[in-house]
């Protein structure tokens, strides 16, 4: 059921062999740059000699399925491309215009973008010439259930005036970020999951303000986290993406291809992990025997193997049925997936931080790095519990269709 089309297994060939000969070499030129600026959201060369390379090879816009803008690949053709780029995280999705949250940005743009939006904001993103940031999390609320967002989007006569606080505005600080996705209220007295709508605004925006970068377990990460703040923001009717009260809608578009992208990329950043543990195990010595000899070692590996390749079978159903029977009809799994993929991922490098000794938890190894951001995916497209919440619904319904339905709506 998984084997791979003759297109995608092209693609992947040459996504690896990109991989060897030019994303894996790139990574200490990549550490050399960012530390040589002392600016930790410095765009540095290498990144667009990376992209040069990458559209020379015709690996750009992988994630694409629609045949206008990108290969065309379905997301079962394009999770294992996506594996192969989460070992290096830091680079092979930007390399290949693959990056979150331009990717979802980008459908949205697509599916639901006006010409307008097309031309200004689709085509360049489409091109690796801008970046882009969608902004939906507010720090006043728990933004786990969206229907607690605050930011107001106001109808004044051919424009809507827009105000709140939003954080974790995933890209914002980016040197290339240009536009923004904007999830606000436009209606308070609508339906609870119609009074939501997203918007373009572009970053310049007067009223726009960036008001600083949320670090990661300590990490400034290159692209940002922004807390953003928008005072009295003043954008045309035009900015509207579909209709008013669409917000839910919208998102629930988004976040089904984008879960599969962050799953299969944790999924390769664990084998990645593995392949560290296991060179490290082999070529360090303790009480005279090396460290691979040791039977807890030899249990961490195999069950290393054994997670990775659940997690992995998992997605990979998951994307199947998102191509055959719809994003609807695979919402269990694509929530399961969700859960499962980092807590597999975490625990493979755990265990490689173990092996490694201190050198796991510093910077000499990308270990302590992938495990902050790992770690992060428990929270990002929404917490373990919020998805679990839908898994539980799901199955109680299945064996009670009528269970809950007034008092837990299955948002």
């Amino acid at each position: 059921m998984f084997e791979l089309s003759e297109k995608a297994q092209r693609y992947r060939d040459d996504l690896l062999a990109f991989m060897d000969e030019h994303i894996y070499p790139a990574e200490s030129v990549y550490e050399a740059q960012m530390a040589e600026a002392g600016d930790p959201h410095f765009q540095p060369p290498i990144i667009e000699e990376l992209k040069t390379e990458a559209r020379k090879r015709g690996l750009w816009n992988l994630f694409h399925p629609h045949p206008e803008w990108g290969p065309g690949l379905t997301n079962s053709e394009y999770a294992p491309l996506a594996e192969i780029m989460g070992r290096s995280a830091h680079l092979a999705p930007e390399a290949t215009n693959c990056s979150a949250p331009d990717t979802g940005n980008m459908e949205v743009l697509t599916l639901f973008g006006t010409d307008e939006h097309k031309r200004e904001w689709l085509a360049p993103l489409l091109a690796g010439d801008i970046r882009s940031a969608f902004a939906m999390t507010e720090p006043a609320v728990a933004s786990s259930d969206a229907t607690n967002i605050q930011l107001r989007m106001d109808r004044d006569g051919d424009d809507y005036v827009l105000n709140g606080r939003k954080w974790w505005t995933s890209n914002a600080l980016h040197r290339n970020c240009k536009v923004l996705i904007v999830m606000g209220k436009t209606d308070l007295d609508a339906p609870v999951h119609r009074q939501q709508s997203m918007m373009v605004v572009p970053l310049d925006t007067p009223g726009v303000t960036v008001v600083r970068g949320l670090p990661v377990f300590g990490y400034q990460d290159r692209e940002g986290h922004a807390e953003v703040v928008f005072e009295n923001v003043r954008v045309p009717r035009t900015a509207l993406l579909a209709g008013e009260g669409d917000g839910f809608m919208i998102s629930q578009a988004r976040l089904g291809p984008g879960r599969i992208h962050h799953c299969m990329r944790a999924i390769g950043m664990a084998e990645r992990a593995l392949d560290l543990m296991i060179d490290r195990a082999q070529s360090r010595t303790t009480f005279g025997e090396p460290v691979a000899n040791r039977a807890n070692i030899q249990d961490w590996i195999a069950e290393s193997r054994i997670d990775i390749e659940m997690a992995r079978l998992l997605t990979l159903k998951a994307a199947y049925l998102m191509d055959t029977v719809g994003n609807k009809n695979a919402r269990t799994e694509i929530a399961a997936i969700k859960v499962a993929a980092p807590q597999v991922a975490l625990k493979v490098i755990d265990r490689a931080i173990q092996v490694h000794g201190g050198g796991g938890v510093s910077d000499d190894f990308p270990l302590a790095s992938m495990y902050a951001h790992v770690r992060t995916l428990r929270l990002a497209d929404g917490p373990d519990e919020v998805h679990k919440r839908t898994i539980a619904q799901r199955e109680l319904r299945r064996r009670d269709p009528s269970w809950g339905r007034k008092a837990l709506p299955d948002n």
